[in-house]
């Protein structure tokens, strides 16, 4: 127990370390990593957000964003890029990398998890570890929540099979289970699940 207890300080530490050294200098970003995302002139729009295994991330009014392979300067220039049209000057962006991916090394004692990756309007979007057998709308009790602009209608389950490479798509009606609709069917999450929360529609 304490060897499992040091290891996963230490992990912590050289996560913390890691992600600091990447902020500062010409680290390269990559998928799995998770961003902090400020913006001088409109703090509604700070959040963290996570690369995903496609290497992009979304960000509210800029869409889609490439990230890996670049640094946080450059994400800084894309971010601002994509936002300018919303306000009168160009925007002040400050972009940080505050979490860098640690797995446990081969042969240390740990309990089976399966990968489930949280994007989008989330309060703590990036990856997570869940037991096996957790349904969508178990993690979604224990995720933290949504930010003002999720779109809570219009959830999306991405799942690719391994073998062929086909992406099934899920759509959820969060607000309407919450409002007491009936659920034929939990789905029971599987390892390397992307759950989005889309952002809200103007008028929605």
């Amino acid at each position: 127990m304490k060897r499992i207890a040091l290891v996963l300080m230490t992990l912590f530490f050289a996560s913390a370390t890691m992600a600091a050294a990447a902020s500062g200098g010409n680290y390269s970003v990559r998928a799995g990593d998770t961003l902090q995302i400020e913006v001088l002139e409109d703090s509604s729009l700070n959040r963290s957000v996570l690369v995903l295994p496609d290497g992009r991330f979304s960000f509210p009014y800029a869409g889609t964003i490439r990230a890996s392979g670049l640094t946080v300067g450059q994400i800084q220039r894309a971010v601002s890029s994509g936002i300018a049209s919303e306000f009168r000057e160009p925007p002040t962006v400050f972009v940080s990398v505050v979490g860098i991916p640690q797995r446990l090394g081969q042969g240390e004692a740990t309990t089976r998890t399966i990968d489930v990756y949280l994007v989008g309007e989330v309060n703590t979007p990036g990856p997570k570890e869940v037991k096996p057998g957790t349904t969508i709308l178990q993690f979604l009790a224990q995720s933290g929540g949504f930010t003002k602009f999720a779109a809570t209608k219009r959830l999306q389950l991405r799942r690719r099979d391994p073998q062929t490479g086909t992406e099934r798509v899920y759509r959820i009606n969060y607000r309407a289970l919450s409002n007491g609709a009936a659920l034929q069917n939990d789905i029971v999450l599987g390892d390397g699940d992307v759950l989005i929360v889309p952002e809200r529609r103007l008028f929605e």
